[in-house]
């Protein structure tokens, strides 16, 4: 398996982890998160392997999280219904997300990264 590097290529953050990924030569096989959201199935096993809360994997910052005042409403959602919120649009979700054979990275944290693969 090769290692999977989900985008939004516009993504500033996203431009700065790929090109992290290219200086290391960690090869990967890119998917454009707009063009192909995540599954309910993805994210649900995305979400168990990477040990994190669903929350990290909502793109708090984005408009559409803002527009739907997701802030509020996670609160009382039960999670099968954040993950089915989260395969509704890619915009929704955390980026970039880096899916290798040892872990599941979200966002970039550099420090993070490094620690995971290299």
């Amino acid at each position: 398996m090769s290692n999977l590097f989900i985008c939004y290529p516009k993504c500033t953050t996203c431009q700065k982890a790929k090109a992290w990924l290219d200086e290391h030569g960690i090869f990967y096989d890119i998917r454009n998160i707009k063009e192909e959201n995540p599954t309910v199935d993805e994210l649900s096993e995305w979400i168990k392997g990477s040990g994190l809360p669903i929350k990290r994997f909502f793109n708090t910052s984005g408009v559409l999280y803002k527009e739907l005042n997701l802030k509020e409403k996670l609160q009382s959602m039960p999670d099968t219904e954040q993950i089915k919120l989260l395969a509704t649009d890619g915009m929704l979700v955390k980026r970039p997300i880096l899916i290798t054979e040892k872990s599941i990275l979200v966002g970039f944290r550099t420090a993070e990264w490094e620690a995971a693969l290299i």
